[in-house]
């Protein structure tokens, strides 16, 4: 059986899920209680999404990995999000007095 094309990693399918990967990585930072990993994390992973967006030269099912770009694009953010309130937590109860 052949495969065709559409089934083949190309390279903005390969950024696509290392961009997916990365901010995935930033969210599992926050089980930790690890805010800035999170927000590094977060940070990387929506770079590469906004990248491979901007880069890709078509939509949905052409190859360019648009869609993961997308996804990493959001798994980012929310890690960035997600990062900055673990983080500004941390800061708070580190500055109450006893605390």
């Amino acid at each position: 059986m052949v495969l065709s094309a559409a089934y083949e990693m190309t390279a903005g399918r390969a950024w696509s899920l290392v961009g997916i990967v990365v901010g995935a990585l930033g969210l599992l930072a926050l089980t930790r209680r690890k805010g800035t990993w999170a927000l590094a994390l977060g940070a990387v992973g929506a770079v590469i999404g906004v990248a491979v967006v901007l880069m890709a030269e078509g939509g949905p099912g052409t190859g360019y990995g648009i869609v993961g770009g997308w996804v990493s694009l959001v798994v980012g953010a929310v890690a960035v999000v997600l990062g900055g309130v673990v983080t500004r937590r941390g800061a708070r109860a580190a500055a109450r007095p006893g605390g």
